[in-house]
């Protein structure tokens, strides 16, 4: 039998707990991988089918984490364990039960960048040319849609108001129809598709209702409608289900996830029983004085306390920064100086921050200083241009319909096959109900097709149709490695010989070396578990913490990890939080929950930095410091000068004390109703952030202002739609 004597008593009592729905409610470092680790171990022992227990987390490497400790509680037993995100789990059973749907199981998943081009495609199909509909807002929209389990047909029907409205459902309706045509399903769809096949077909729903006997969920807080849906479905009222979660972690509502789920928990599954795990094992006691002083702040929580028996630690070291360089300099040094102090290592350090906007002072001091740095949620890996050129190369070869991926490869590398040609393929493909894949192969009926461009694509299809046939003889690794080798991007990469072509050199060589890992890990694995891998890949799961560097992340990304010494930067009103004074209050409480994680990130010792002024929308701003930081006891903190006192590196200039002055006006003199902006006026915008208008023209229903939102991204915005909040 599994040891449960490492368990403390609350968490031996969870684990033991088998008689129906429970719910744990695990502080920050209380160890609830442990707990589920160990319940899953202890199910097993008890005699349950590794097969019939389903274990949901939220990202890959969490995944991979438990089951490797299972492994070493159960042994080889833990193969058997229906153990994933919430994504993959349910794109494997959509894989199995693909003959019961409209999809095939060879369906490919799109993520964030191949829904924004399909968007993209549609916007430009329609000619649609509106101020302010551009296709992040619609892509957000749509997927925001998804995530409150809102199709086309209901959108229409209950939520069309304007005419701009009409628009988003006319590309909404034809998104999801492109998908299906592409046979291929978006992240929100791997969610919503399970859900329409229990409810088309009660068979296959009572299959999998009756075959997990045992259901386990972990960051419980952060399941969104369609998830807690999937899960309610699965589970009776009174059926075996395990929910681990902490409402004060809750940091993900901008992309669906629900904090009521945890509250309506107890009226689901009314014969629940509640567990709180609140003996930290990570942090110091002044860590966690320090984090509760300022979650005690939320009115909408449930309640606990934490404590700890490790010792009281390092008080918190508020550092006051005249500028971001400086802030980025202190940070530099500190870390410096708690190396030399207590032997510590570039890896036992994190830097974070609010936005990722802020890594570039970060990166320009760190660079100068000579200080090794990494970035969790940079460009990933699988993101790179010439790495998911590659990909859609093996997207085509493994699903035929996959038109935003053929579309991408069509001319890459250049064959001669330009943007008219692919149109007027299109439009063909469009007119006939074909595929563009199947198009290729009639291209010689395509009028004004010229008949030398006619053969550049029959022998880009000649090529593909040459992999498709190699599929199934080839591994993963040696097909990917023919089909690089015939395209001859390496040596045109080579040939170059830039920094940037020998950069995508050695990523494309990166990605050959990923894909023989994976044949050689997986021997019988097809390629489209590889491309699931990669598309369902968050930038966190590649993360090793082996590298003798500096990790920076944005506090979202840091969830789930730990670190000796964490600095907070940027702790400034409108950044962190990243809000103003009209901000719900539901707002500024999840920000603050994400002011929680940051600071109970750190084992041993937590700075935290806010600059007196920063470089913003193009021009100096004045910052005030963080809320959060007023909120903290301040018996768990003392206060260092940073720049404060010496030289600024900004000099003021004209525009900078405009801006200065523009800080004291009472942002209640504004006209909200009339949206009556200037130059110079902040504002908000749901889906930009925070700016500042540079440009207002035009009256009435025809005005339009020019913002310039954080990270210099430029918009023009037509008023009448654009939902901007005066600050």
């Amino acid at each position: 039998m599994v040891n449960l004597k490492l368990l403390n008593s609350e968490q031996k009592k969870a684990v033991e707990y088998i008689n129906g729905p429970e719910m744990i409610v695990a502080g920050a470092g209380s160890g609830k991988t442990r707990v589920l680790t160990y319940k899953v171990a202890y199910l097993i022992d008890l005699g349950y089918d590794p097969n019939s227990l389903l274990a949901l987390t939220f990202t890959n490497k969490a995944a991979n984490e438990m089951k490797e400790r299972i492994k070493e509680l159960v042994g080889n037993k833990a193969n058997g364990i229906w153990m994933g995100t919430f994504h993959s789990i349910f794109a494997k059973l959509l894989r199995i039960e693909a003959k019961n749907s409209n999809f095939r199981s060879n369906f490919s998943i799109y993520d964030t960048e191949d829904s924004l081009s399909l968007v993209s495609n549609i916007i430009s199909n329609f000619e649609i040319n509106i101020e302010g509909l551009t296709t992040n807002s619609v892509r957000h929209k749509i997927s925001n849609l998804k995530n409150h389990m809102i199709m086309p047909k209901e959108y229409r029907k209950h939520q069309v108001k304007s005419f701009i409205d009409e628009k988003v459902a006319d590309i909404y309706d034809e998104y999801q129809k492109r998908l299906n045509e592409n046979n291929a399903m978006d992240f929100d769809d791997l969610l919503l598709k399970p859900i329409e096949l229990f409810e088309a077909n009660p068979k296959i729903h009572q299959k999998y209702k009756k075959m997990f006997s045992y259901v386990l969920v972990d960051e419980f807080q952060d399941t969104n409608k369609a998830q807690y849906e999937l899960l309610k479905m699965l589970v009776s009222k009174d059926g075996k289900i395990c929910v681990v979660g902490d409402d004060a972690q809750s940091i993900y509502s901008w992309r669906g996830a629900n904090l009521a789920n945890m509250l309506d928990f107890e009226k689901d599954f009314p014969k629940h029983k509640l567990f709180k795990l609140e003996q930290n094992y990570r942090s110091t006691k002044n860590i966690l004085a320090a984090a509760d002083s300022v979650i005690k702040n939320n009115k909408d929580q449930i309640l606990k306390t934490l404590w700890t028996e490790n010792n009281d630690g390092d008080q918190l070291m508020l550092i006051k920064c005249a500028d971001e360089k400086d802030e980025a300099f202190q940070i530099a040094k500190y870390i410096k100086h708690e190396i030399s102090k207590k032997k510590l290592s570039l890896k036992d350090f994190a830097v974070l921050y609010r936005t990722n906007a802020q890594s570039r002072a970060l990166e320009d001091i760190f660079r100068r200083e000579k200080m090794p740095y990494t970035i969790i949620g940079g460009v990933e890996f699988y993101k790179r241009k010439e790495v998911k050129d590659i990909i859609a190369y093996l997207r085509v070869i493994s699903n035929q319909n996959d038109e935003e991926s053929l579309l991408r490869i069509m001319n890459f590398p250049q064959r001669g096959i330009g943007s008219t040609t692919i149109k007027r393929m299109t439009a063909f493909a469009r007119k006939l109900n074909l595929s563009l894949f199947d198009t290729m192969a009639r291209v010689f009926e395509v009028i004004d097709i010229k008949e030398r461009i006619q053969k550049n694509v029959k022998s880009f299809k000649i090529l593909l149709d040459k992999y498709i046939g190699l599929k199934d003889k080839l591994s993963v690794g040696e097909l990917s490695r023919a089909l690089v080798d015939e395209l001859g991007v390496l040596r045109i990469f080579k040939e170059e010989n830039t920094p940037e072509s020998m950069g995508r050199w050695e990523n494309i060589n990166e990605l050959l070396s990923a894909l023989s890992e994976f044949s050689t890990a997986n021997k019988e694995a097809k390629l489209e578990q590889f491309l699931e891998d990669v598309s369902l890949m968050s930038d966190v799961d590649s993360y090793e913490g082996e590298k003798n560097v500096v990790t920076f992340l944005t506090v979202h990304a840091a969830k789930g990890l730990e670190f000796p010494v964490v600095f907070v930067s940027g702790c400034e009103e409108d950044i962190f939080p990243l809000s103003n004074r009209f901000s719900t209050d539901a707002t500024v409480e999840e920000e603050r929950r994400l002011f929680y994680v940051a600071v109970t990130r750190a084992k041993q010792k937590v700075f935290i930095s806010h600059a007196r002024s920063r470089y913003r929308f193009g021009e100096v701003a004045y910052q005030s410091r963080s809320r959060f930081i007023d909120e903290l006891d301040p018996n768990t903190y003392s206060e260092i000068n940073g720049g404060i006192g010496r030289k600024s590196s900004l000099r003021k200039s004209k525009k900078e004390m405009y801006y200065e002055y523009f800080e004291n006006v009472d942002y209640e003199d504004f006209d909200q109703d009339n949206k009556s902006l200037r130059p110079g006026s902040r504002v908000m915008h749901e889906k930009f952030g925070l700016g500042k208008v540079t440009q207002v023209v035009g009256a009435g229903e025809m005005q339009k202002a020019t913002v310039i939102f954080e990270g210099n991204n430029v918009k023009q915005l037509m008023l009448k739609f654009a939902k901007l909040k005066v600050l």
